[in-house]
């Protein structure tokens, strides 16, 4: 009873975290840590922030085995209204194109004939990893075509902004034209979290099919306290495991202790037929134990804190106004951090224009991090900079800035050359008038005199 408490509570708090994370921008940095991974791409998340604190090859193409079924319940949850009303009938017809391909499945053939609600499928597709699960409910959903549940699985990737996502099949047995990569794998887990009962189904051990004797055995040994053995970790929850020859071991999970909570995808680590050791689990357990406990939240920036101050224009007897961040800025840092590590660039005028709102947006200031847990400057944080007072305008000054910037503005200067010129020409062509007239005028006093 106790540790399903725990379990809940640690539901509630990731779907809060995912919640948190979308005000937070998702900023990527890669710490430098002593992991020896097996995995060819690691990707980790810290979920309170959206900030990515490792990563290797996590945008690489990767075949996802079963992690592709994250996105198969995406799909099931949004077009089935009541999970444990919504029944389905088993149809042999729809488990036959599993025949020869050597799928894991969870007893649902058993059931054909019968009717078997969308909650026993789900967690018969993620849990024991049943592709029969896989294909019955996405028949199910795309009314009576898998072909058509799977292009709105691809549809449905491209709106969430995967960007190297493509699904062949809703179970993921291999296709060379079925793949992702860790990052968004990442992103399809972040929106999953959110949808009903991902959380606990994606963190059961064991569950009972209605009708059933035996029950459904997780495939995740990193959750499983009974049967994991050495790869069981205490603060690890759910998510998917995956495998096939061509992907090796896949796994999506999440480490959480002491407030913190960490998302890891890790795909790609090699199979071996003698001796088959789950190095994702391996990874999952290093770099979670790494970030728990060398990482920390950190207020990188205050609000209180003046970041600049710049020269404010049209204000009687005030010069300047002091700049700050528009909310704390935090971030995920090392432990060992110091204050030297973050550097902290700011885009932002030259000069403000008065009048200037308490709040108003000025520019943006972009934190980095420059320790030595990194290879190069990384950026870690963005946030707005806003005005720390209100600053009125004055008319006059501002009138004579007007009159300021008409006189020595280009059209300016341009057209009183012009006039200038045009003044010239015409004291020129006066005087040879005049000159003509006097030669005219003695020219006709001359002709009388004679």
């Amino acid at each position: 009873m106790k540790k399903k408490i725990s379990i809940m509570i640690s539901a509630i708090l990731v779907l809060s975290t995912v919640f948190l994370s979308t005000f937070v921008p998702a900023n990527a940095v890669s710490y430098k840590n002593n992991v020896k991974l097996a995995s060819k791409t690691a990707l980790l998340i810290n979920l309170d922030t959206g900030q990515t604190v490792f990563e290797k090859n996590a945008d690489k193409k990767r075949y996802p085995a079963s992690t592709t079924k994250i996105m198969t319940y995406i799909i099931v949850a949004e077009h089935v209204d009541n999970f444990k009303k919504t029944e389905i009938e088993i149809k042999q017809s729809v488990l036959d194109v599993l025949n020869g391909t050597g799928s894991s499945v969870a007893n649902v053939a058993s059931h054909v004939g019968e009717k078997m609600t969308v909650l026993d499928l789900l967690y018969s597709m993620m849990v024991p990893s049943g592709n029969d699960a896989a294909v019955v409910l996405a028949d199910y959903v795309g009314g009576g075509s898998v072909e058509k549940f799977v292009s709105m699985m691809n549809d449905k990737a491209k709106k969430l902004g995967c960007k190297n996502t493509h699904f062949q099949n809703p179970d993921g047995l291999h296709n060379k034209n079925h793949y992702t990569t860790a990052k968004d794998l990442a992103i399809m887990t972040q929106y999953a979290l959110t949808l009903p009962e991902f959380s606990k189904i994606t963190n059961t051990t064991t569950y009972y099919v209605k009708g059933e004797n035996s029950p459904l055995v997780t495939t995740n040994s990193l959750i499983d306290a009974n049967r994991g053995g050495s790869y069981y970790y205490q603060y690890a929850q759910g998510i998917k495991t995956g495998t096939t020859d061509e992907a090796g071991h896949c796994l999506v999970t999440i480490g959480s202790a002491d407030g913190y909570s960490y998302l890891g995808v890790f795909l790609n680590s090699p199979i071996n037929p003698e001796n088959d050791v789950y190095g994702t689990m391996i990874d999952a357990k290093e770099l979670f134990r790494w970030s728990l406990t060398k990482l920390e939240l950190n207020q990188v920036a205050s609000s209180e804190t003046p970041i600049c101050e710049e020269k404010i224009n049209h204000a009687w007897g005030k010069n300047s106004v002091q700049i700050v961040p528009e909310k704390n800025i935090n971030a995920i840092v090392p432990k060992t951090f110091e204050e030297s590590d973050i550097k902290v660039e700011t885009e932002i005028p030259d000069s403000i224009d008065a009048p200037i709102e308490e709040g108003d947006v000025v520019g943006k200031a972009i934190v980095y991090y420059n320790g030595k847990q990194v290879k190069e400057k990384t950026k870690i944080a963005e946030v707005n900079l806003v005005s720390s007072e209100t600053v009125e305008r004055s008319g006059i000054l501002y009138v004579l800035s007007v009159i300021q910037s008409i006189v020595f503005s280009n059209w300016f200067i341009v057209a009183i050359a012009a006039i200038v010129i045009l003044l010239v020409i015409y004291i020129i062509i006066s005087s040879i008038i005049k000159r003509r007239n006097r030669r005219n005028r003695r020219n006709i006093k001359h002709y009388r005199n004679f």
